[in-house]
């Protein structure tokens, strides 16, 4: 038997996970962008210890693709987006979330909302990595080359799909691939 539960966040809501966002990333800002992807990778192996409801398995999947695009070097984002992705992986990385994870059922119920929210804060940033990846591993195989090892390498034939994806991502989030200056996120916000 299924149970279907809908959660509404009105603007109170909210504003809690984003002020939990702030102090996240104000008690990181000594890490460096390797370390908060490495800490928020801990979360999923938190995750993989224990048994968690299908709706949290399926965030923290897309957690584990957040932190995949900051880390493949073949997609190569650009560092002021690469910026954003790291902006939101500051929850994760940080252990005094909004509920502890060793709480058995509800630990991470937390990570699940805010990674909900980050989510739609970079749907546009993981909508070009899932293209890329896509064209990656359909070039890879008609060429056939081991797709996971094209993570580690920018490929000359994949470029002018990486720069179209991240142009096509800038624009739908209102700013030209060739724009200056920075972006202003909606919700969360990273120091460089």
């Amino acid at each position: 038997m299924a149970l279907a539960i809908t959660i509404e966040l009105g603007d109170a809501d909210l504003q809690h996970f984003i002020d939990a966002m702030k102090k996240a990333q104000e008690d990181t800002k000594q890490l460096t962008p390797r370390q908060v992807a490495e800490a928020a990778g801990k979360l999923l192996k938190a995750g993989d210890q224990v048994k968690v409801p299908d709706f949290i398995a399926e965030r923290l999947h897309r957690l584990a693709q957040m932190i995949e695009m900051v880390d493949d070097e073949g997609f190569a984002l650009p560092d002021e987006d690469r910026q954003r992705v790291l902006a939101c992986l500051t929850y994760f990385a940080n252990p005094q979330d909004i509920i502890p994870d060793t709480v058995p059922v509800l630990g991470f119920l937390d990570d699940a909302i805010m990674i909900e929210l980050c989510v739609r804060e970079l749907r546009y940033e993981i909508e070009a990595y899932e293209d890329f990846v896509d064209f990656r591993n359909r070039e890879a195989a008609a060429r056939g080359v081991d797709p996971a090892t094209l993570k580690t390498q920018r490929i000359e034939w994949a470029e002018a799909r990486r720069v179209e994806l991240i142009d096509r991502m800038r624009k739908r989030r209102g700013q030209s691939y060739h724009a200056s200056g920075g972006w202003k996120p909606t919700l969360f916000s990273f120091r460089s």
